[in-house]
């Protein structure tokens, strides 16, 4: 059966292994030893990518935690939050990670000697359940914590998708009875499995929730047989999953239509493609290794003559991006790899120009006609205009 977040069968036991953890920083204390925390780096340093697997792995490096002055309060978070996180699933309890950091105050609020682990803000409790998760080498979705963040919205005339419940119960959604309003996988376990009704061309991820409902009020799935999806900026886990579903149970060609500029390329195609560095452990099932580059490409902007924003030096922003653009030829596996060589390029091409073009200025085109990006989109796809 498929799976929106297809979480892979546990290889151990949370409770039995969180337990054995706190047993053993117990004895190290009670012998006066200090005890020591390890997890998976999560990192550029130590991802690896194969073009065979098609996403970003992790190495053999970890981050080690020694309990010391500076590091006691780490240690003490950890042990804190794991707590919270065992009783939740002791319960089957669930929380978003903002919901976990009002309940970790809660608990602090209530007993005034835990004062010392109090967080400042969300960013901070966030980093100690991602530490867990890399620690137990889990996804947090098995810890019963997810994220606020929701899938892409996602239109078509030809899917249909059925969700198994826990209680066996089956709900069955054809999207085309939706009207204009989007389909939207939620970011936690689904057992979803997709289905046809007719032959599905392909699916288009496109970056700008706005342009993708722009093109469906427009008729592009009335007129294509295919599935649009508005990302919404860098992809969910949700999204991410939901485009691994579509490329697992479909087997259609999977298109990104987004931005020219080194942020789109690297924060959002590629997390989307081949998943990130900060989530290593789980990009096996949160990434879309078919997923291709429509554009905007470089060659779009003078074939079109696209109207485009030039790249202000000075501005912090758009310089950190550049300076990424540069770290990432240098050290980014996924663009280092020689099958991602024209990916690569582009990054190359917008470093040397200095330029980046967004994906609404193919309405710049010929602004008479409603459609006429999604004919270039079509003509894009038809002659492989893409990377």
């Amino acid at each position: 059966m498929g799976k929106l977040i297809s979480i892979r069968e546990l290889k151990i036991d949370i409770p039995k292994e969180a337990k054995a953890l706190a047993e053993q920083m117990l004895t190290d204390l009670e012998k006066s030893k200090r005890p020591v925390l390890e997890a998976v780096k999560t990192s550029l340093d130590n991802a690896f990518y194969d073009s065979k697997v098609g996403y970003l792995t992790p190495g053999d490096k970890v981050v080690r935690t020694e309990l010391n002055v500076s590091s006691v309060q780490k240690l003490a978070r950890v042990v804190f939050i794991l707590e919270i996180l065992l009783n939740n699933l002791s319960i089957k309890a669930v929380n978003t990670k903002r919901e976990i950091y009002y309940m970790c105050k809660g608990k602090i609020k209530g007993d005034p000697r835990k004062k010392p682990l109090d967080f400042e803000d969300q960013d901070e409790s966030d980093a100690i359940i991602d530490f867990i998760g890399d620690m137990l080498e889990v996804y947090r979705e098995e810890l019963n914590c997810f994220a606020g963040d929701r899938g892409g919205q996602t239109y078509s005339k030809q899917l249909v998708v059925t969700e198994t419940m826990e209680d066996g119960e089956r709900a069955v959604v054809d999207l085309s009875t939706l009207g204009t309003a989007p389909y939207q996988p939620k970011n936690k376990p689904q057992a979803l499995k997709l289905k046809a009704k007719k032959k599905i061309d392909f699916a288009i991820v496109v970056e700008s929730e706005g342009t993708a409902n722009t093109l469906l009020s427009m008729g592009f799935t009335k007129r294509n047989n295919c599935i649009l999806i508005g990302a919404g900026g860098v992809p969910s886990n949700a999204t991410r999953g939901w485009c691994k579903l579509i490329e697992e149970d479909l087997d259609i060609p999977i298109y990104f239509f987004g931005d020219l500029d080194a942020y789109t390329l690297q924060n959002i195609y590629r997390t989307l493609k081949a998943g990130s560095a900060a989530s290593l452990i789980r990009n096996q099932h949160f990434s879309a290794p078919s997923v291709k580059f429509l554009g905007v490409l470089p060659e779009d902007v003078k074939k079109y003559d696209l109207p485009f924003y030039r790249v202000k030096e000075n501005d912090v922003a758009e310089a950190r991006s550049l300076k990424k653009a540069k770290d990432a030829l240098e050290g980014d596996p996924f663009f280092l790899d020689k099958k991602n060589k024209g990916l690569a390029d582009i990054l190359r091409w917008l470093m040397k120009e200095k330029i980046r073009c967004e994906q609404q200025s193919l309405f710049s085109v010929d602004p008479s006609d409603p459609i006429k990006m999604e004919k270039i989109i079509l003509e894009k796809i038809k002659r492989g205009s893409y990377v």
